[in-house]
């Protein structure tokens, strides 16, 4: 028995259109990194870029369970000295580009380097419910069907 490598002619790839409203934020980026990668294939090549094109719309009422919406900071640095900055993700949810929290999620359960750069080409989240990708026929998956806990709501306050 060989093992199987696929080839770029192997590689066959689907839109796949999911809604967040609603979806635990770690639940949903580790769903959405599995099928970027394509290991939910039977066919999956580490080093191929084997994933589907995911939309993601209602980014913005994405949900985080605990105190985390309002404690669970992201940094970035300016490149000056002291040039540290900050935002929670209450912040940066209700501003102007909420996607943000989401697609950062996917990126960091991603292995870095330049294969997985390629990969998140293929995803594209918007914050409202409206994507102009309906030619594509996007098949929809319903994340929160899949498991009860994708759709815990906030425990803590604040």
């Amino acid at each position: 028995m060989k093992t199987f490598s696929a080839t770029p002619a192997d590689i066959h790839k689907s839109w796949i259109l999911i809604d967040a409203e609603g979806v635990v934020l770690g639940r949903l980026a580790s769903i959405v990194a599995l099928r970027l990668r394509g290991k939910h294939k039977a066919s999956f090549t580490p080093h191929m870029d084997m994933g589907d094109n995911v939309i993601i719309i209602n980014a913005d009422k994405v949900q985080l369970t605990g105190r985390k919406r309002a404690q669970k900071t992201y940094y970035w640095h300016t490149g000056h000295p002291g040039g540290i900055k900050s935002r929670t993700a209450r912040q940066i949810l209700e501003g102007a580009h909420p996607e943000r929290v989401v697609v950062k999620a996917i990126q960091r359960m991603l292995p870095g380097g330049k294969l997985s750069r390629q990969q998140m080409t293929n995803l594209r989240v918007y914050a409202g419910a409206e994507h102009p990708h309906e030619a594509q026929q996007p098949e929809v998956l319903d994340v929160r069907a899949l498991n009860p806990k994708n759709t815990r709501s906030a425990q803590g306050g604040a």
